[in-house]
Order: structure tokens, then sequence, then C-alpha cells
């Protein structure tokens, strides 16, 4: 697949976090990697390394990270007891993620986190989620595990104006797809909400101390695959910001 030239010159190396299989392999959906040549990126799946000063050297390698999505996030992370509905949960993958993200905060670097992506940068930055919104919220909510295509858009976002995911997507409402059962609950400090669905989920937020750190629940990766003009305008978006370098704060 031949990829497209950057706005400003070379294309940005973006790090794509990855899942461990019970087959004990690395695996991440084409969707994401497309989706990161589509916005400009060159895409490199990350391995879940344990040891810090990797993960701090990868840190400072690249220009960019995916959050990806997957499976549940450890509830001891922010301080819970598993609930009962709390999916499989991979320890590995949760420490990597956390010392990555922590440290791509402290770097300035942008990061776009999708799904499970959104939840642990959240809780990386000292928030909470609901393990299952089905029995932990007590009012009628929408289809949030839809029973649809990846690639077909289920439910509406209301978006915030003068956002960064406003900025990006140029639209106060427009539909996504829906595949989780966990969702931000009190978001971090420092943090603000940028996107909610009809029924107050959590659907979007970014960061308001850092230049570029956006999070969305849904899966644009697998929108772009349809050329969504939403998605597209996001990743690229997002592409930009690692184009333009880093500042430590």
């Amino acid at each position: 697949m031949e990829m497209p030239e950057g706005v400003y010159g070379l294309r940005p190396i973006i790090g794509i976090t990855s899942n461990i299989s019970e087959e004990r392999l690395l695996t991440t959906g084409l969707s994401n990697i497309q989706a990161i040549v589509k916005g400009g990126g060159v895409p490199i799946v990350l391995p879940n390394l344990a040891d810090e000063s990797s993960i701090e050297q990868l840190a400072a390698s690249i220009d960019g990270l995916l959050v990806t999505g997957g499976n549940d996030a450890d509830p001891a992370l922010y301080g819970e007891e598993p609930h009962p509905n709390l999916g499989e949960v991979c320890p590995e993958r949760d420490y990597f993620e956390t010392t990555l993200i922590a440290k791509f905060l402290e770097k300035n670097k942008p990061i776009l986190g999708i799904c499970r992506g959104c939840q642990m940068i959240n809780i990386t930055a000292g928030g909470e989620l609901f393990q299952d919104i089905y029995a932990q919220i007590d009012k009628p909510l929408l289809q949030h595990t839809q029973k649809a295509p990846r690639s077909h858009p289920s439910h509406f976002v209301e978006v915030k104006a003068n956002s960064l995911l406003y900025e990006a997507v140029q639209s106060t409402r427009f539909k996504v797809n829906s595949f989780h059962h966990q969702a931000v609950k009190r978001i971090a400090d420092g943090f603000e909400v940028s996107a909610l669905a009809s029924d107050g989920i959590i659907e979007g937020y970014e960061s308001k101390l850092h230049r570029f750190v956006l999070a969305v629940q849904w899966h644009p990766e697998n929108l772009a695959q349809k050329d969504d003009e939403f998605s597209l305008k996001l990743f690229r978006r997002f592409i930009q910001a690692c184009q333009q370098g880093s500042e430590t704060i």
C-alpha cells in the first residue's frame, strides 16, 4: 500500500498498542494500521514490554501513540475489586500501556485513544471506569455493543463546540459505532468531556494540559475502512499533531 506524503515532509512514526492472544501472539486489527496510513503516518505495532527503561526508550523514539481497543482493564488500577461482569484482563498489557501512556503525557507527545485505549488513558491519569455500564448505571442505556458490522455507525454522539474533537471533525453531531460494556465514570483531573451519547455515556474526552491527547469510546479505525469523513478527519488531525514535534511539560 502506498503511503501519502505528510503535510510537513517526513511522515511521523506512530506506535500502535497490541493485544496478547491465548497463543501468546501479538495481535492488532489491520484497520488500526490502515487508518494510520490513511491519516499520513507510518505505523509500528508495539510489543507489550515489561522493562521500564525499554519503554522509556520506546517513548522517546516514536512520534505518536495510538492506544487501541481490546480486553477489559484491571479495576485494581483504579482501586476497585472486580465486578462479576468484568471481562478478561491482561496484566502485561495493562502495565505496558499505563507506563507508556504516562511517559507520553510527561513528554507532551500526541496520544489518540480508542475504546479500551480511551479507558486506559483515563486510568493512567487518575480517573475511574464503570466496570459494566449495564449493571452499574441505573437508567435505560443505548445498545453499546452493537449487533451490526464494525464499519456500521449505530448511534449519535454530541460533540462539544470549541473542543479539540470538534476542531478535528468539524461537526457537533454524527453517528459512531459501538463495541464496549465499560466506560469512563470519573474523568481524570486535567481532562474534560468533549462528546456524549444521548444516554449520557462519555464518548470522548481530551486533555486541557497537553497539546494533543484525545480519546474516543467508539472505533473510528473501523469506520475509516469505509472512508467515513469524520473518522478520516480525526486520524489526519492526530497525524498532523504528531508531525509537529513534542515539548516536555
